[in-house]
């Protein structure tokens, strides 16, 4: 006989076997009871979560002709006809290969007959947004005005693709991730059945890589089981199945991180590769590792919402005293744009290792966010030499931490601070800043509207800078013929030549974060220079 595979194998025959889903079942089961069912539904939510599967215990259960509190009995012919596939009352349609306008019209001659047997004709269509407009169209008034005895099920994972016209005309229920407690505890239910064996700690984390989704769950479950047939399966089988870290590796890089050890960190990702880990989960994971440990810093009662065990709770307390909350936060965000560089690169290895210098040698960036770290790692050398009873000038590092000061003391004269403003702003550029709304309004259409959301700011020379916005207009303005109209139109509003600086924010993050906000700071008490 041929394998059947989990998901298929258990898949719920019945509202009390779908779990995870209550809000969506009782309500289903309460209109059946009273017999208030509607002509059309549209089931939403991310993959694996339920929405075929309650559609189908819904089709049988309209039709049951023996119904348990509004659940389908399974021994009728009815029930065993929709179950097997054989009953033509119940007709599934894959939207994503039938989603032409002829094929809905097939499905609105159809429904003009009557069903043969039972009461209802359910129509489930699945991933409907995948019908084109024209289908979508056909499918209209169908849908709003079906004879009594259709019911139309519509199931999707986008549900934002749909018309309008089409959502206000079905009852909508929204299909919820799975918590990780409630697939842990179905996956040991089926191992019972399966007689398997496993660690607690190998479903939970099966469990929270699935996202959410119980097929995703089960279908991770018979991968491990087949690779391990007939043994108990551990955390560590689990992990090298899926290719995935422990947990216990993360520690050791983040300190590893925290210490600036390079060397030692470019070996670990050495290690990782030659064990043959899945690298963008790894990434994704180490995220939820420091993430977990940011939420311990932010609060003393974190625990109950992070899903980790006792003795990773102990490791993790430690190392939140290792490291600082303006660290991680920098740590995630380069991570996370790791993540999504990662997913569609051939390199990937060549962009872990880049991404894991930066978190290790923040002096090789120069936003904010990295010359705070850098002033923080200086901190801690100076804390560590204060400890040690070692003078700034003996100690072995001075050098080097001096160079380290002037770098950041550079960096700073790139971007005035606000007590430095005093001796940056000039009277001309602060009547600029004053009158640039003004100004703006004057410039050509194109010019005046890229300029609405132009940014000033100050460069390292005392200069006006105006910051564009990374756009195609924006590109257009730097051109040296537009670049003079917009400056000699600045020159003029204020009587007096000025020089200005423009340029676009390509540091990929927020104006505030990378530049001095000039029109911010320049209500402060400053003194200004003459010319």
């Amino acid at each position: 006989m041929s394998y059947t595979a989990l998901y298929r194998k258990y898949r719920p025959q019945s509202f009390e076997d779908v779990r995870g889903q209550e809000h969506i079942v009782t309500t289903i089961r309460n209109q059946i009871k009273a017999g208030r069912i509607g002509h059309a539904y549209l089931f939403c939510g991310t993959r694996g979560t339920g929405k075929t599967t309650v559609a189908k215990i819904f089709a049988r259960a309209v039709n049951c002709e023996h119904p348990i509190d509004g659940s389908p009995c399974g021994e009728c012919q009815t029930c065993r006809a929709i179950r097997s596939g054989n009953s033509l009352n119940v007709i599934e349609i894959d939207a994503a290969s039938n989603n032409g306008v002829d094929n809905i019209r097939e499905i609105r001659d159809e429904v003009t007959y009557a069903p043969t047997e039972g009461r209802y004709k359910v129509y489930i269509i699945d991933e409907v947004h995948m019908l084109t407009s024209g289908a979508f169209n056909a499918l209209l008034k169908t849908l709003e005005e079906p004879p009594s005895y259709v019911i139309f099920v519509l199931a999707t994972t986008e549900a934002h693709k749909i018309p309008v016209t089409i959502l206000s005309r079905c009852q909508r229920y929204d299909f919820h991730r799975i918590s990780v407690d409630t697939i842990s505890e179905r996956l040991h239910e089926l191992l019972e059945q399966e007689q398997g064996q496993a660690d607690d700690k190998a479903l939970r984390y099966i469990a929270k890589a699935a996202d959410g989704a119980m097929r995703d769950a089960l279908s991770l479950l018979d991968q491990c089981m087949a690779f391990y047939m007939g043994q108990k399966l551990t955390y560590d089988h689990v992990l090298e199945v899926l290719g995935a870290v422990d947990t216990e590796r993360f520690s050791q890089l983040l300190r590893t991180v925290i210490n600036s050890d390079v060397l030692s960190a470019m070996r670990q990702i050495e290690g990782l590769i030659s064990e043959g880990r899945d690298l963008g989960q790894f990434i994704n994971d180490f995220i939820w590792y420091l993430r977990s440990l940011l939420l311990l810093k932010s609060s003393d009662n974190m625990e109950d919402v992070l899903d980790i065990s006792s003795e990773n709770l102990v490791l993790m307390k430690e190392e939140c005293r290792l490291v600082d909350s303006s660290s991680l936060m920098r740590d995630i965000r380069i991570l996370s744009e790791l993540s999504n560089q990662v997913k569609y690169s051939a390199q990937k290895r060549i962009l872990i290792e880049i991404g894991i210098i930066k978190m290790c040698c923040p002096q090789m960036e120069e936003d904010n966010s990295s010359i705070l770290a850098r002033l923080q790692q200086m901190e801690q050398k100076m804390e560590q030499w204060s400890r040690a009873g070692i003078s700034m000038q003996a100690a072995p590092d001075s050098s080097s931490a001096a160079q380290s000061v002037n770098s950041s003391a550079q960096m700073s004269a790139k971007q005035p601070q606000p007590r430095q403003l005093a001796e940056a702003v000039t009277e001309d550029v602060r009547q600029v800043v004053q009158n640039w709304r003004s100004i703006v309004s004057e410039m050509p259409n194109m010019a005046r509207i890229c300029m609405s959301k132009a940014h000033l700011s100050i460069s390292g020379d005392n200069l006006l800078m105006i910051v564009l916005e990374d756009t195609f207009d924006s590109e257009m303005l730097l051109e040296e013929k537009r670049q003079q109209e917009i400056k000699d139109l600045i020159s003029n509003s204020i009587g007096r030549k000025i020089q200005v600086q423009m340029q676009i924010n390509k540091t990929g993050r927020p104006f505030q974060e990378s530049y001095v906000d000039l029109e911010q700071k320049i209500n402060m008490d400053i003194v200004y220079e003459d010319d």
